[in-house]
């Protein structure tokens, strides 16, 4: 049985499915990110400290961004 041609053309990118859980592109197109944390142990924490855990936060660095933009392509 002969086999099957193989598609010339460009690969899929795949999505690395960790990075676009924890980031996110704003409609400027900036880089944001969730504060760690939240999981556990909170019972001691102000609410103030955990009010602010809920916050985004920009992502600084030319080569994070690059990076993160790099796993996750197809991220909106």
């Amino acid at each position: 049985m002969p086999r099957k041609a193989k598609a010339k053309g460009k690969l899929k990118l795949k999505t690395h499915k960790a990075t676009s859980k924890r980031f996110r592109l704003t409609g400027s197109g900036k880089l944001v990110r969730t504060k760690g944390g939240k999981s556990h142990l909170r019972r001691n924490t102000s609410k103030r400290s955990k009010a602010q855990l809920s916050e985004m936060q920009d992502v600084k660095g030319r080569k994070i961004i690059k990076r993160i933009k790099r796993l996750a392509p197809n991220m909106k």
